[in-house]
């Protein structure tokens, strides 16, 4: 098996219980992605209209339980706390990727993972650049460094596109390290006033979720109470709330005993992902992308440091970054790429990695509270991810009938047994997992 890995060419043929896991996620995070595309424009509209003040009202309408310290506007709420169930998923995502993903060995590793840090670090050193030289504040550096997977997979079902399953997952496995790196970011530097007992506390619970799942103990009544335990002592503890549901995302166990259908990690995201995507994310859009497009608005994006190094980041940072990365990791390690696919596509999967909202939008919250500064990085990223958008469909559009022909080839089911043709060849991708035929017919 590991030989036939091996000589597998980047990009190309996924094995296919892989491929059927990451085309459910891919599917649910494109929907999810038109909803929050849907959410973008109604705050834009909503921010800019006659009823801005009630737009306001509302987001800073506070609620909650003072006495535990979460009396939160709602606005915060959907920050701090619809986003930790967005962090939760991605947790499981990436545990999912490390043990049995793109992730799980160093040779499948190396290309996705040089990609997914010369796509933060190449962004970050350009917002630092531009800020120092034009007097601004560094506070905003990790804003550019995140890959918004389901906006970008939203533009891909605006454009129609037909891109490979390989591309899409190179895509997803990217943005799996994105979040990763995002985490620890506002885990490390986006924190205040620690309260170390109740920091303790959240540590406490996670141990005890962690015990609660190597004893294989089932039933949502003893996870959803520790859950919001461990969440509301992290958010009083000072890291961000969100960190909770990463750490329990990487504590669900993502394999599956011999009795079971599904692995606990499979099981929740097959209950949360999809309200994550359609709900929460989109819901934190709703009250962090109401800003104002207004002429003076949109002009400092383009003059004051810190909206300009968010904009240079995220469309030229982000593209260099990926696009180097991925070329010289591939150099190094000699890894061929699919002979059905030419550099031109990593450079459009590359530039369309330029779109940053979700987790963008956070940490812009983050590094700048309040204030005019704010605002304006906030319409930076929503700039930024409109330009890597278009340029993006320029690229991907200009490539689409390969795609097509690839995206065909891919899903011929000539005999109608519920697994495509291709994998019933002598390939690399259908000997890679021995059980790829039996596996299909089962999820039939």
């Amino acid at each position: 098996m590991a030989g036939t890995r091996s000589c597998s060419p980047f990009l190309g043929l996924l094995p296919l219980p892989e491929r059927q896991t990451i085309t459910w996620a891919l599917r649910t995070e494109t929907v999810g992605g038109l909803v929050l595309l849907g959410a973008a424009v109604l705050a834009l509209i909503w921010a800019n209209s006659p009823w801005s003040a009630a737009y306001a009202s509302v987001r800073d309408f506070h609620f909650g339980i003072p006495a535990l310290g979460l009396d939160l506007s709602v606005g915060h709420w959907t920050a701090d706390g619809l986003l930790a169930l967005f962090f939760l998923v991605a947790g499981i995502e990436l545990k999912r990727e490390l043990v049995v993903g793109q992730l799980r060995t160093p040779a499948t590793a190396a290309l996705p993972v040089v990609a997914a840090l010369c796509g933060m670090a190449v962004p970050a050193a350009l917002y630092l650049a531009t800020v120092t030289g034009g007097g601004g504040s560094s506070a905003g550096w990790a804003v550019p460094m995140a890959t918004d997977i389901a906006f970008a997979l939203a533009v891909l079902a605006v454009l129609s596109t037909h891109l490979p399953a390989a591309l899409r997952a190179f895509l997803l496995t990217l943005a799996v390290v994105d979040d990763l790196g995002a985490i620890l970011i506002i885990a490390v530097f986006f924190t205040s006033d620690l309260n170390l007992w109740a920091l303790a506390g959240a540590f406490a619970g996670l141990v005890l979720f962690y015990l609660l799942q190597r004893l294989r103990v089932r039933g949502w009544w003893w996870y959803v109470p520790l859950g919001l335990a461990i969440w509301a002592l992290m958010y009083n503890g000072g890291v961000h709330a969100t960190v909770a549901g990463v750490a329990m995302g990487l504590i669900l166990r993502t394999t599956r005993d011999q009795r079971e259908s599904a692995s606990p990690a499979a099981r929740v995201a097959h209950l949360i992902h999809p309200f994550s995507a359609g709900v929460a994310v989109p819901l934190f859009a709703l009250f962090a992308a109401g800003v104002s497009i207004s002429g003076p608005a949109l002009g400092a994006v383009f003059t004051s440091p810190e909206p300009l190094g968010v904009v240079i980041g995220l469309v030229v940072g982000k593209t260099l970054g990926i696009f180097a990365g991925t070329y010289l990791a591939a150099r190094f390690t000699r890894a061929q790429l699919n002979p059905d696919l030419a550099w031109a596509d990593v450079l459009g999967l590359s530039v369309l990695a330029g779109i940053g909202f979700t987790v963008a939008l956070l940490i812009g919250e983050l590094a700048f509270p309040g204030g005019q500064s704010g605002e304006h990085v906030k319409a930076a990223v929503l700039v930024a991810s409109l330009i890597a958008a278009v340029l993006a469909a320029v690229l991907l559009r200009r490539r689409n009938t390969v795609y097509r022909r690839l995206y065909e080839a891919e899903n011929l089911d000539a005999d109608h047994d519920g697994i495509p043709d291709i994998y019933q060849h002598d390939t690399p991708a259908a000997t890679g997992s021995g059980t790829a035929r039996a596996e299909g017919k089962a999820t039939r």
